[in-house]
């Protein structure tokens, strides 16, 4: 069995057809999926949660993308910790740094993932990290707000092995997407190579990313196959191996 540890399938790109792509993936043995909020709009996560109470294999975790920091405020952050009782939420995120858009200013970026790490502190939910050219400035405050007290996954990992190291030395798994399947990724897939298969999860992180064989099309929970698969080849191990040790990452990491 494999686990989709990060996909967005509450989104309107599944609208009509969540539960056909829930039972593809099922098909292609993924026999759970995370359901992550905080990509776009405040929306996303009340429909997380909705997902997840609607299917058994289901689960979601509330939060803000960094893209939106500048959107969230006290209200925002009232309404996501209540969101964060119920028992089907697992996580706290996505939340984090990207320095590569900046799509909000980069204080209030750092202001606001600092707000939803003591939110992981207090709800005691590990947290999902989105990080973008901003490795240096995630670890300094997953380190010094965090009080030794946070466990979390660094989602859709493409930095180097220093940073790598860096996470890893705080406890952080590391998750991989369909980028290590693309041609150009081959420094990706040395560091994946490097990392130590009981510290790395595996997503899709629909709809984006797109593995090959079908990338250029919408991505679904099925398509994390072709990640595991990835994962094997350079570990010279097979799917099973691969599938087992993720697997029992993501039910460790999120107490499922």
């Amino acid at each position: 069995m494999l686990i989709d540890s990060h996909a967005h399938i509450q989104g309107k790109e599944y609208a009509g057809e969540t539960e056909a792509v829930i039972a593809r993936a099922h098909a292609a043995g993924v026999g759970m999926i995370v359901a992550v909020g905080g990509a776009g709009d405040m929306s996303s996560n009340g429909e997380a949660v909705r997902l997840a109470n609607s299917f058994a294999n289901v689960y979601a975790t509330v939060g803000m993308h960094p893209h939106d920091a500048k959107d969230v405020g006290a209200n925002e952050l009232a309404v996501l910790k209540h969101l964060a009782e119920d028992s089907k939420v697992v996580a706290i995120g996505e939340t984090g740094l990207d320095y590569y858009y900046s799509h909000s200013p980069h204080d209030v970026q750092r202001r606001v993932f600092g707000q939803f790490i003591q939110m992981a502190r207090q709800t005691k939910l590990p947290i999902v990290v989105h990080e973008r050219d901003a490795a240096q400035e995630a670890v300094e405050l997953l380190r010094s707000e965090g009080g030794g007290e946070l466990r979390g996954v660094i989602h859709c990992f493409t930095g180097d092995y220093q940073a790598a190291c860096a996470y890893l030395d705080l406890g952080f798994y590391l998750s991989f997407t369909g980028i290590i399947t693309f041609k150009n990724a081959n420094a990706l897939r040395e560091v994946v190579g490097k990392v130590p298969l009981d510290r790395m999860l595996v997503e899709t992180d629909s709809p984006y990313l797109t593995p090959v064989p079908h990338r250029g099309k919408r991505n679904e929970p099925a398509y994390v196959r072709f990640v595991a698969e990835t994962i094997a080849t350079i570990k010279n191990v097979d799917l099973l191996t691969v599938a087992q040790a993720t697997s029992a990452n993501v039910k460790n990491l999120f107490c499922i």
